[in-house]
Formats: C-alpha cells, structure tokens, sequence
C-alpha cells in the first residue's frame, strides 16, 4: 500500500479556522466513500476530532489522490481553497505512517499524551470497515498504529502529565468553584466527549450531574454512570444553566448551543461563579459569554496554553523513540512483503527443480521401493529449504534498507524468475522449517 494523508489540525490552523472545517460523523463517512468512488484511491477513512479533521487514504497514484482529497475536503467542510491551502498538510508514504502513529500515541494531540485519540482512531477505522470505504491495507497500518499507541501508555510515563482534554478542563473548573464532588456540574451533549466527562467525575468522586441532550435517552444512558445523575432534554436548559456551577458544552452542532443574551436570561440576578467549559469544535457557546459577572470561560484554545497540557521532556522522548521503533518495524514488514513475490516464485523454482530431478531419478531407479524415493525427496526438500533459508531471511532485511528492491530485481534476473507467476509450494506435506528434521 501506499498511505496519504491530507489533514488540518490544532497545529496547522488556529481554532477560529478549525470551527469552520469541522465535520459531523455523517459527513466524514460521505467524504471517505466519495473519496474510494475515485480510481486512484482504494480505501479512506477519515479522523475526525475536536482539534483535527483528517484524510487517510491508500492510493495507486499520488497526484491525482491528491487533488480529488483536497476537492473533496472543500466540498465537505464548505472551506475557501486557499484557506484548506494554508492550513492543510500533507504526508505520503513513510512519513503518512509516522503521522499516523504519532497521532495514535497522543503525541500530536492538543494535551499531550492524552489517550481518548487512540478511540477516536479505532472508532474511524471501524466506521470504514462498516461503510467499505476500509479495507486489508489500512486495516494493518491503523491496528498497527493503536499498538503503538497502546504500547505508548502502557510502557512510558506519558500518563502521568498527558491527560485528555476534558480531566484538564475539569482541573481549571475546579481551580474556580473547588471540589467538583460538591457542585452541580452540567454537561451538554451525549456524545463521546460527554461521555468521558461524566466518566471522569464519577472517577473523582461523583458530583451532582445532570446531561442535557437533545434525545434524552442517550443522555440518561450517560448520567447512569453517575450516582445520582440525572438526563433532560435540551428544553430544560435555561433552568439548569440557573443553577449549575460548571457547565461542560460538547454539542458536535454547527452553530451556536449558547449565547450571552440566553445565559443572562438563564442565570437572572445570580452573581455566584459559574464555568463553562467549551470543548466543542466548532464551539457551542458565544466568547461575548466571558464578560458576564461571575462567569469564566474555557475553550480548546485556552487549554492549547494551560501548563497542565504539557508532559514531561523525559516522557515524550520515551514515547517518541517507542513510536520511531514502531514505525521502523511496519515498515520493514511491508518491505518484506514487497519482495515476497520474489522470494515465492525463487521457492516455487527450487519446487521445479526437485520435480524435475525426482522425475529422473524415478526412472533410473525403478527398482527402488516408494518409501525409499519418498526420503530421497524430503532429504532433497530439506536441503532445499536449508540453503533458502538465509537468503530469504537477508533478502527480507535488505528490503527496508534504501534502494532495497534492487536485491529483489537482481535475485529476479540471477534465476530467471517471474514473481507474477502463480507459485507452487515446495512440498505441502514436508516440514520445511531446515532446523528440524522430517515429520
């Protein structure tokens, strides 16, 4: 395969720019099938999150992937051209695999390190594989990606300061009002960010925690997870803006959830602190809302700033080595299924010449018994396999080395080979492994 990916996040663009090019589920799972329509690009999945909108495809030719992912990502997000232009980056091949693990270990996440990434990138491959637009080729490099990322959390100290985006924005809440298991906290929205919310105030002790939703049973599914927590219907929001002391928005709407005039109605004569946690992209709530007595808000770009979000020197260089050994690893697996046509048909030649050779000595030993021809040949087989062993294996390691297909073209003409010939196998029944004697 081939890996591209066009993408815009947090690091290319501010968070202004990030509003406009955000994309709903429905529309990243319409762009990855217009996207697999075109002739140059076999499959697509599209990442999706509150600080990154990405494209990454598996392509036969790179120009006009190209062109038709950047069309389609105008069309998606309605964006003026030369705003995706300068905002937009793009990684082909090697360094698209590179991106990709560093985006599953959290490494080019806004709050470094933080885990719920590697969710969101299992969840795109699996809307992929569900649509068709996902098949055996990112299969592999995304599952190879989420073992990085998993092998990142497990193995290094990046957890102890790279917490997700919503456990830093919880932090800043408390700073404000205290205790967040002594306030009443309000989260709007039932999606994936309002569910890891709820999460982690259960986690600090509960709360008093209402979900508002726009369909209630998603958000009493959520406030379930809470002692106490109880759902309501986005009708209800007023009265419980009036009496919350937080109020986490992660809407997923287009336009604005909350305005300054709305929170004022809300909030009548009320003087007592309120914080109000924007993490939606585009954001839910107006910034105006800031000047109000008593109410602090936090969006994405200030938490982009907040010193919680940055890990440790020590931890990321941990991570990023693990990552680089990671990427090196899939890279000379692919490699070595480059040349395994090669090496298959080198296999299937010996094949021939045993065949040929059993075939003569058959005839100018016709008086030896089966049992005796039948060890002739495993002893020829496992001759065979023994001299092709090392070759095999060198020729494997030689693939992810720079220029490494020569070998392959060189072992191609030194043997007279055709790797797109259909292969036979040695000897299905022979125990090929030249460590081992026969069966």
């Amino acid at each position: 395969m081939t890996l591209l990916v066009l993408g815009v996040s947090h690091r290319s663009a501010p968070l202004a720019v990030l509003d406009r090019l955000a994309l709903t589920q429905d529309a990243a799972d319409r762009l990855a099938a217009d996207a697999t329509a075109h002739d140059a690009i076999a499959e697509a999945i599209v990442v999706t999150t509150c600080n990154r909108v990405e494209v990454y495809a598996d392509v036969a030719r790179f120009h006009p992937a190209v062109t038709e992912l950047g069309d389609l990502l105008v069309k998606a997000t309605g964006a003026q051209r030369a705003t995706l232009l300068e905002h937009s980056y793009l990684h082909f091949d090697s360094a698209a695999v590179a991106h990709l693990f560093a985006v599953a270990a959290g490494l080019d996440s806004m709050v470094v390190g933080e885990a719920q990434i590697l969710g969101q990138v299992r969840a795109a491959l699996v809307r992929g594989q569900d649509h068709g637009t996902a098949g055996r080729a990112l299969n592999r490099v995304v599952q190879r990606a989420l073992r990085a990322g998993k092998r990142v959390h497990t193995e290094t100290g990046i957890d102890r300061s790279g917490q997700s985006v919503v456990s830093v924005a919880l932090d800043s809440a408390a700073a404000h009002v205290g205790d967040l298991a002594r306030r009443r906290v309000l989260v709007v929205g039932a999606g994936s960010m309002g569910s890891l919310a709820a999460s982690l105030l259960a986690g600090r002790g509960g709360c008093d925690l209402v979900v508002a939703n726009r369909t209630r049973s998603a958000g009493e599914h959520i406030a379930a997870g809470v002692p106490g927590g109880r759902a309501v219907g986005l009708a209800d929001l007023p009265a419980e803006l009036a009496q919350a002391d937080v109020a986490v928005f992660c809407t997923g709407a287009q336009d604005l959830v909350l305005d300054a005039d709305a929170l004022t109605r809300a909030r009548g004569g009320r003087r007592d602190p309120l914080v109000v946690l924007d993490l939606a992209l585009p954001h839910d709530t107006d910034p105006a809302i800031a000047e109000l007595p008593g109410v602090t808000r936090v969006d994405l770009a200030w938490l982009a700033r907040h010193p919680a979000a940055a890990a440790s020197e020590a931890d990321v260089a941990e991570a990023r080595r693990l990552v680089a050994d990671e990427v090196a690893a899939h890279l000379a697996d692919l490699a070595g299924q480059q040349v395994e046509p090669t090496l298959v048909s080198l296999r299937a030649h010996a094949g021939s010449v045993i065949d040929d050779e059993m075939a003569r000595l058959r005839l100018r030993l016709a008086s030896a018994d089966d049992a005796t021809m039948a060890e002739v040949e495993r002893g020829m087989r496992r001759a065979f396999a023994r001299l092709l062993h090392n070759p095999t294996v060198r020729m494997k390691q030689l693939a992810a080395e720079p220029g490494g297909d020569r070998y392959a073209a060189a072992l191609s003409a030194l043997f007279d080979l055709d790797p797109a010939l259909p292969a036979s196998v040695l000897d299905p029944t022979a125990d090929l492994d030249p460590q081992q004697g026969p069966r």
